[in-house]
């Protein structure tokens, strides 16, 4: 393979992010990579329905968190060292092996629930080290300048993605069941192979040494532990990556439970039934769409840390009005405007955090940023169900809601943070 790793540019005078033909090959790439992952999580869940019960279902599903959980630090510090690169395209290749495999053998047999779930465990593995990657690249593939442009793109890739992957997959499953809808997700891994390897990147600059807790220089050359607790040490002295973590994950905390779970329940308990259920979230991914497209076509907002944490108060008084909306026309607008607080705070967040890291460390700051939202926050769903079972769903909208806020508040005690600016 020809090397494919150039300079580019950190100035003012990188190309906009919608028409740098590098950016639109990792974007291209991405879509495909998302779209493959939808289809194969609604293949995976169909499939495991049909092989056994609801409770071994429940399992398969929930496989793939473990190893995601565990070793998602670990992945951080595996995009670093590798290059994130490098990792996103292994974990694609892998996930491609290992999906077509599993396609082949849906087609001649029936095998049992541990396939899927050995399956979830790869996939959840891959994941681990996928995303930090995933985070890392932006700033190696385009001009600080543009990392607000490229998080709102990214928010309509994905946006896209997650609305395309639901049809592609019920139409393969239809067709041909299980097998050929992960033979449709290999597809998709396999085509955004070739993007991803024409992407290019620009090197890494030395990282400056980090004192270690004995006075000595902590460098790239140590142990897997070293760089893990390197990284660690990095945000912790950072003075904008410390407080915006600790923001996310407050957020994140507060969030995840009655968006992933809580509407569902809501929808029930006032009788909106699954279509009301469809709406909101429809609502949600509209108000989405229109903070991926603002970031989009303006590239940049002034004072981003502090209108982040404004968005950020914006979406928790949202989500507390969710829970009181008289009507679903009324709740689902109140949902886009959660999405739209939501959409503006995380990509800004992103943007945040891509800026401040040093290059080097980049992939391990997001990947402790990616494990409070994919590793801790799922944790709150069981609790979100068992304290709307209790009190109802408007003490615990209104709870989350003042969790977010908190975040927000946390968040503009920093003067670091309040004042933190995206390059021009």
């Amino acid at each position: 393979m020809t090397a494919t790793t150039t300079a580019i540019s950190a100035t003012r005078g990188s190309p906009p992010a919608h028409r740098d033909a590098n950016v639109l090959r990792w974007l291209g790439a991405l879509a495909l990579s998302l779209l493959g992952d939808n289809v194969y999580f609604l293949a995976l869940s169909w499939a495991a329905i049909q092989a056994g019960s609801p409770a071994q279902a429940g399992l398969v599903l929930a496989a793939g968190s473990v190893p995601r959980a565990v070793l998602m630090l670990g992945g951080g510090v595996v995009a670093d060292r590798f290059g994130p690169r490098k990792v996103v395209i292994g974990g694609d290749l892998t996930r491609c092996v290992v999906i077509l495999a599993v396609a082949g053998v849906l087609a001649v047999s029936t095998p049992g629930v541990w396939l899927l779930v050995v399956v979830g465990l790869v996939f959840g593995t891959v994941d681990a080290l996928f995303l930090p990657a995933v985070g890392a690249l932006p700033p190696r593939i385009t001009g600080p300048d543009q990392l607000a442009r490229v998080q709102g793109l990214r928010g309509l890739v994905t946006r896209a993605a997650t609305i395309g992957g639901s049809p592609l997959a019920g139409l393969a499953m239809a067709l041909g069941g299980p097998s050929l809808a992960f033979a449709v997700a290999g597809i998709l891994f396999a085509v955004s192979l070739p993007l991803l390897i024409a992407v290019r990147i620009a090197p890494l600059p030395e990282p400056p040494p980090a004192p270690d807790d004995d006075g000595r220089a902590a460098g790239s050359g140590g142990t897997a532990w070293r760089d893990l607790t390197d990284g660690l040490r990095h945000i912790r002295r950072h003075r904008v990556l410390a407080p915006l973590v600790i923001v996310l994950a407050t957020a994140d905390l507060g969030f995840a439970g009655p968006l992933n779970i809580g509407v569902a329940l809501l929808a029930g308990e006032r009788g909106w039934g699954v279509t009301g259920l469809g709406w909101i979230v429809g609502g949600f991914g509209a108000g989405a769409v229109a903070a991926s497209l603002l970031l989009a076509v303006r590239g940049r907002l002034p004072r981003a840390g502090l209108v982040q944490q404004g968005f950020l108060a914006l979406g928790a008084v949202a989500l507390g009005a969710l829970a009181f909306a008289p009507s679903l026309p009324v709740a689902v607008g109140v949902g886009a405007a959660v999405g739209l607080a939501g959409g503006l705070c995380g990509a800004l967040c992103a943007a945040l955090l891509q800026t401040a890291a040093d290059p080097a460390y980049l992939g391990r700051v997001t990947a402790v940023a990616s494990l409070f939202s994919l590793g801790v926050a799922p944790l709150t769903y069981p609790l979100t169900g068992a304290a709307v079972a209790v009190w109802g769903t408007r003490p615990v909208f209104v709870a989350s809601a003042a969790i977010v806020a908190l975040g927000s508040a946390v968040g503009l005690c920093f003067r670091s943070l309040r004042r933190a600016e995206l390059p021009r």
